[in-house]
């Protein structure tokens, strides 16, 4: 019997897709499937290239009960006219050995980051939490606001970034239909004054929310950025909260300000839980009287697992 060639899915082709995902349930199967044991995920790997020419990220996973294999390939190519970003995703079947799909992964990596936080603000967050403060204001700032609006009553969101005056008409007309309409803030402060949650989904190396601005009973969500140590809240404010993660095997040795933050005494012995173990009831609660911190870094299995659903929203429109 002849193997069907696999199907490449564009940008495009992804993003339209995705609108008939609901990416958070997808989510919650995964990483409760991961919490009992039922996947694989490897560490990430990479791949410097010769002369100092870029790199190579490789992020693969296997999720056996359905009966797949992925694997997310992120290059950093150094060209003459600068660095290039780029990411493919492959998934193929564990029985076969065949390709099922290549995909840009742009889009794909974007709703399940914005999904993989949105799961944790919902298994992390005060019930009663009615005030949202996202910082960031790019796509991925914008899918976060999207998955976690459904998941609280809120009272009142905030958004703030960097550049937020050049975007504020723009953002207003975007997001002028939702409720409650978002306030587009120029102030970090304000935008967390008095915030249950805060989102930090910016590009920034280096801290945008100082321990000032963290109150006891907050939830901080952060997923940060490629560069080297990066990391969006100071790493001495580790030891003043109750931390938690993506997956306590990985996380840890990568998370910027988990890194920093070891060299001076935390440990991540003091993780209360990882997804994982939070979807399955297994990990800590929040202790009271402190902030909550939870840090995603992205996991193969989290790309393996969107894939497929990509896959299966492809097959069925065959």
């Amino acid at each position: 019997m002849t193997q069907p060639s696999p199907a490449w899915l564009d940008a495009a082709a992804v993003e339209n897709r995705m609108k008939r995902v609901d990416a958070v349930a997808a989510m919650r199967d995964l990483f409760e499937a991961h919490g009992q044991g039922r996947v694989a995920q490897p560490p990430q790997v990479l791949t410097l290239l010769p002369d100092s020419r870029g790199d190579f990220i490789t992020y693969s996973g296997v999720l056996a009960e359905d009966g797949v294999f992925g694997v997310k390939v992120s290059p950093y190519v150094i060209t003459p006219s600068g660095g290039k970003v780029t990411a493919t995703t492959m998934l193929l079947g564990l029985e076969t050995g065949q390709p099922l799909l290549f995909c840009d992964s742009l889009a794909l990596t974007t709703e399940r980051t914005a999904a993989t936080t949105a799961l944790a603000v919902d298994l992390l967050a005060q019930s009663d939490a009615a005030n949202l403060a996202i910082i960031g204001s790019g796509p991925i700032a914008l899918a976060h606001l999207r998955h976690v609006l459904p998941l609280r009553p809120w009272r009142r969101i905030r958004i703030h970034s960097r550049n937020i005056s050049a975007k504020q008409e723009i953002l207003e007309a975007r997001l002028g239909e939702l409720r409650p309409v978002p306030e587009i803030v120029n102030d970090c402060s304000r935008a967390v004054a008095d915030a249950d949650v805060v989102l930090l989904c910016t590009s920034s190396g280096t801290p945008v929310l100082s321990m000032e601005l963290i109150r006891p009973g907050m939830l901080v969500t952060s997923i940060s950025t490629n560069v080297a140590r990066a990391h969006e809240i100071p790493p001495e404010a580790l030891t003043r909260m109750n931390v938690y993660c993506d997956d306590r095997s990985t996380t840890p040795l990568i998370a910027g300000e988990m890194v920093l933050a070891s060299e001076n005494g935390w440990s991540r012995d003091d993780i209360r839980g990882d997804l994982g173990e939070l979807a399955c009831g297994k990990a800590q609660a929040p202790s009271a009287g402190r902030a909550t911190f939870f840090r995603s870094m992205g996991l193969g299995i989290e790309d393996v697992k969107m894939a497929l659903e990509i896959h299966r929203v492809n097959s069925h429109a065959s």
